[in-house]
């Protein structure tokens, strides 16, 4: 009863889009990495540019409601972990930021990044603990 009484989904489309999106998510960063390597960066220095460029980039569109209008049609596309990861944060921060720069943005962002942070830093402090006693040779 619920599948006849629910609207059809256009999986194709869905699919579609998210990949073409993403896709040209990821083809940005790589033509930043190609245009830095032009240009004279080192490998490690265009390391740190194409993510750069990618969060100011998804926290701009996100600022200008572009990226949640992106979202509405690409889905998972716009999640590419760093864009969307930035487009969270941004989010977290414009919704409250009527409540001051300390309680309202910078506890906001940090609500959203927090967790990550303290993720992030935990799994890679257990992971060096068991190379260094385990598999460091």
């Amino acid at each position: 009863m619920v599948r006849q009484a629910s609207p059809g989904s256009p999986h194709v489309k869905h699919f579609t889009l998210a990949f073409l999106v993403g896709g040209a998510i990821c083809a940005l960063g790589q033509g930043v990495a190609l245009a830095s390597k032009r240009f004279g960066a080192s490998e490690e220095q265009i390391k740190i540019i194409v993510p750069c460029s990618l969060v100011l980039l998804a926290s701009i569109f996100t600022a200008l409601g572009l990226f949640d209008k992106l979202g509405k049609h690409a889905g998972a596309g716009t999640g590419v972990p760093i864009t969307g990861f930035a487009n969270s944060i941004v989010s977290a921060a414009m919704e409250h930021h009527t409540e001051g720069l300390v309680l309202g943005t910078g506890a906001n962002v940090f609500r959203m990044a927090g967790p990550v942070l303290a993720y992030g830093t935990a799994v890679c402090t257990v992971y060096g603990l068991i190379y260094y006693f385990f598999l460091k040779r």
